[in-house]
């Protein structure tokens, strides 16, 4: 039997008070109020309502060892970019490895792989394979149906995927960036229950009133904190928060905790605060994880006091996973998954030829997963379109993966590299390579690069170059947390010093392939309108 003592912030009945916690085989068994308590917080611990793992571009059970120094004790967990890359054999290996430590990962069943039917994925995951996982025990929900056409156009085999939930008393989970009005309640009244990819309060409202949940995102590369957290004050009991994609960097450094921190300074009531945090999450997709309730779970953190949030100690079924500023758990070895076949490419294999030199051009937006279009009139040379470094229109290209074909390439703005190139084989949502550049011969460089690795994320500064290799999967390090988020902060160094003036310039060159996302992006198959869902003639 242990004890643990403090002020408890209890955030079903709302109310604070100084008493002592029994946890005993792992439970909370009763809770005692107290006259005297040590100087310290005990909150419920913190939960992530959607993330892919992958993003952090570490295995689950290292991605375990940099969240719990954060107070997180769970996540909503979307499996989606392995299953693009190998299929029903990556959700397996997410779960198997997951099972390793004590964070609580709860995984759902990818909806779309492919995401779309205009790119090439390692891997299908067909209405049979879909049902068979929502089947089994350790998957707790439908992952995010990115597919709004499909439901919209009541496409029979988006549907079907969607009865298989409900059929199995399981959530789903939305993904329908810009739907409002009667599309966002139709998209709803399919059975689909929460959307994280709300731009706008006027688009989140929309589906608020429709019945779903908002889950605010605030990842590496997208953020929608400011355009919604007035929701929180308005609609208290139906919004989450979420990171969607966390990059090694930023894990090093705060995962819900520091939204937490960030909206109570703005005066929002501890509790909402903790019930998007913890108590909505866990009641939404019934979770095994405790909210500081006698019989539950004894899952909570310690902090010195809710203005700083400072973890010091986090707790998962009433062991200390994190204490005395140390995890209390080892690093897990993890076996290498992949689908990878590596080929070279010269430069000659990224000349665009057209007559048009009236071009489409992505325009990027930093913190964006959104980009905007724009018709560029560009040099053509012997037929050849070039791209024009001086107006910051680069050369962004697309290399599949999983066989050797022609790439794909087109023209971007807003990355600012001058002299240089930045690849990556992190390229949601099927992990193509991508790259972008100054240069064929700079591109070629760092494609080959990632090409010998079998997977990661590379750049190449005139003659000096550099790689952070991820062999599981193409999109992550078997590594440790530390030396990934180094390897990662230093090619970011490396990026700007290009000329980029992106925050996060490789999270953000990985969502240049996410057709799901408008407006303008690049498959392996060519420019992609994702409003109109087509290809753009060049």
């Amino acid at each position: 039997m242990t004890t643990v003592r403090g002020i408890i912030c209890d955030p079903v009945q709302r109310k604070t008070f100084a008493g002592e916690i029994i946890i005993k085989n792992g439970l909370i068994e009763r809770i005692n109020k107290m006259d005297h308590v040590p100087d310290q917080t005990i909150l419920p611990g913190f939960v992530d309502a959607h993330i892919h793992i992958e993003s952090s571009m570490l295995v689950p059970s290292e991605f375990a060892r940099l969240a719990v120094r954060h107070g997180t004790v769970a996540t909503v967990s979307d499996p989606h970019e392995i299953a693009n890359v190998c299929g029903i054999k990556g959700v397996d290996f997410m779960i198997e490895n997951g099972k390793k430590v004590p964070l609580k990962f709860y995984f759902g069943a990818p909806s779309c792989v492919p995401a779309t039917s205009f790119e090439t994925a390692g891997a299908e995951l067909d209405v049979d394979a879909v049902e068979k996982l929502l089947q089994r025990e350790e998957i707790h929900y439908l992952a995010e149906m990115m597919n709004w056409p499909g439901v919209l156009n009541d496409d029979p085999a988006v549907l079907a995927k969607i009865e298989s939930a409900r059929k199995h008393g399981k959530p789903v989970d939305g993904h329908a960036p810009g739907l409002k009005g009667e599309n966002a309640r139709k998209y709803a009244s399919a059975g689909i229950t929460t959307d994280h990819e709300c731009f706008t309060k006027e688009e989140a409202v929309d589906k608020l009133h429709a019945g779903m949940y908002i889950a605010i995102r605030e990842g590496s590369a997208a953020k929608n904190y400011s355009a919604l957290i007035d929701l929180l004050g308005e609609y208290p009991g139906k919004i989450m928060f979420c990171s969607d994609d966390k990059h090694p960097d930023d894990l090093l450094r705060g995962h819900i905790n520091e939204i937490a921190v960030r909206t109570l300074a703005l005066g929002y009531d501890l509790f909402d605060i903790l019930h998007a945090c913890a108590v909505l999450p866990v009641r939404h997709y019934k979770l095994n994880v405790g909210l500081l309730q006698p019989g539950d779970p004894a899952d909570f953190i310690i902090i010195d006091n809710p203005g700083s949030m400072k973890v010091l100690e986090t707790w998962i079924d009433g062991i200390p996973v994190f204490q005395n500023n140390a995890v209390q758990f080892p690093e897990i070895k993890a076996p290498i998954i992949n689908n990878f076949d590596p080929y070279e490419v010269s430069p000659d294999d990224f000349r665009l030829f057209s007559e048009n030199r009236n071009q489409q051009v992505i325009i990027a937006r930093d913190g964006e997963l959104i980009t905007e279009r724009e018709t560029v009139t560009l040099k053509i040379i012997n037929g050849e379109v070039l791209p024009d470094p001086d107006r910051d229109i680069l050369k962004i290209v697309v290399v599949n993966r999983y066989q050797k074909q022609p790439p794909s390439v087109g023209f971007i703005r807003n990355f600012g590299i001058n002299n240089g190139a930045i690849a990556s084989s992190v390229g949601h949502d099927s992990h193509n390579i991508i790259a972008i550049g100054s240069s064929d011969e700079l591109i070629s460089r760092a494609i080959n690069l990632i090409m010998e690795k079998r997977g990661g994320i590379s750049a190449i500064c005139g003659d000096k170059e550099d790689i952070l290799p991820l062999p599981v999967a193409g999109i992550m390090s078997n590594g440790s947390g530390r030396k990934v988020a180094a390897g990662y902060e230093r090619l970011s160094r490396m990026a700007k010093k290009m000329g980029s003036r992106i925050q996060a310039p490789f999270m953000l060159i990985s969502f240049m392939a996410l057709l799901v996302i408008p407006r303008l992006k690049m498959s392996d198959k060519g420019l992609f309108d994702g409003e109109k869902f087509e290809f753009v003639k060049q």
